[in-house]
């Protein structure tokens, strides 16, 4: 007999599922700000996973209150320098760049990266007075992490909230060519969302990239395709046939991960033999419950949390023990 219930298989929420446009994530809604003026992200490199025995802190689940054995992600953040002020204007048309604030001093690899701007002794601060928010460019320091290959700096923008919008500006000022560490934006306990490029797999076929079943045995030809292209009419194939192509690098969001712990210290967090592909952690890091997109040595933006709505209270989290065995079978 039919069945009734036959759903499609793969989500075709993502779709066109083609190649990111850049390995660095960007980052395109911001939430809204709280009391005082603050960086809503900060930029840190994929080291790896291990696990942690931490008291559950879900209010409604079976375990709340117990110790359990949690998988954890470790990101490496060394601190970021903040290269320019940026001043948006709300038109009609959306938010509009009104200029840019540079500062003085900048790192010798920058310039490998985008041409630096001259030396301005008189800063136009007076753009500041139509402003109705506020962003800084921020820029990495690669070279401080051990475990990537390169020395390039990546750039991004990241928005300031908080308070009102002349003490976002005095804060912006303040920050202005400095160094910001993730202990100025993130505290242990928080909620946030991971922006990431997954894991590129290349051109696969349709079974791997869409999740279709085998045809019978009976098939002739292959059985790793798909039944029908679709109708007669309309004369073309559509879009919501499963196909072929592109599977994973593709820029994804996680909602809702809790920051376990931030440390400064790497040799507390680093395994045995350190980190496959990746090695030691020699900087400050964050431990983030769970998984998160992309491979090793890839690039993580994380964001205040923009959809969290269940009340589970910002706390340090209570651990117990994090496993520094090593990841290698040894």
């Amino acid at each position: 007999m039919h069945q009734k219930h036959h759903p499609k298989r793969g989500s075709r929420g993502f779709s066109p599922r083609k190649r990111a446009k850049a390995e660095t994530p960007h980052i395109k809604s911001w939430p809204t700000g709280g009391d005082k003026p603050k960086i809503q992200g900060f930029l840190g490199y994929k080291a790896g996973m291990t696990h942690a025995f931490v008291i559950d802190y879900r209010p409604t689940s079976t375990t709340s209150g117990k110790e359990v054995v949690m998988p954890v992600s470790v990101v490496e953040t060394p601190p970021m320098k903040i290269a320019a002020i940026r001043v948006y204007k709300k038109t009609h048309n959306g938010s509009e760049t009104i200029g840019e604030i540079w500062a003085d001093k900048f790192d010798s690899e920058l310039s490998k990266r985008i041409p630096l701007p001259k030396k301005d002794k008189n800063k136009n601060w007076n753009i500041t007075k139509n402003a109705d928010d506020i962003r800084v460019i921020v820029y990495t320091q690669p070279k401080l992490v051990t475990g990537i290959p390169k020395k390039i700096p990546e750039i991004r923008e990241l928005r300031i909230s908080g308070g009102s919008i002349d003490e976002r500006i005095e804060y912006g000022k303040s920050i202005l060519g400095k160094e910001v560490t993730i202990n100025d934006v993130v505290r242990e306990g928080d909620m946030l969302d991971v922006i990431a490029v997954t894991t590129g797999k290349g051109f696969q076929g349709h079974v791997k990239r869409w999740g279709v079943k085998l045809l019978s045995h009976k098939n002739s030809k292959h059985r790793r395709m798909i039944g029908t292209a679709g109708s007669w009419h309309p004369n073309w194939i559509q879009q919501t046939v499963p196909q072929a192509g592109q599977t994973g690098y593709h820029q994804r969001t996680e909602y809702n991960k809790r920051v376990i712990k931030i440390g400064e210290k790497g040799e507390e967090i680093t395994p045995s033999g350190g980190f496959p592909h990746y090695g030691l952690i020699r900087n400050s890091y964050v431990l983030i419950h769970g998984s998160i997109p992309g491979p090793t040595k890839r690039l993580i933006s994380m964001r205040d949390a923009i959809r969290y709505q269940r009340g589970v209270k910002i706390e340090k989290p209570d651990i117990s023990y994090i496993s520094t065995t090593s990841k290698q079978g040894v």
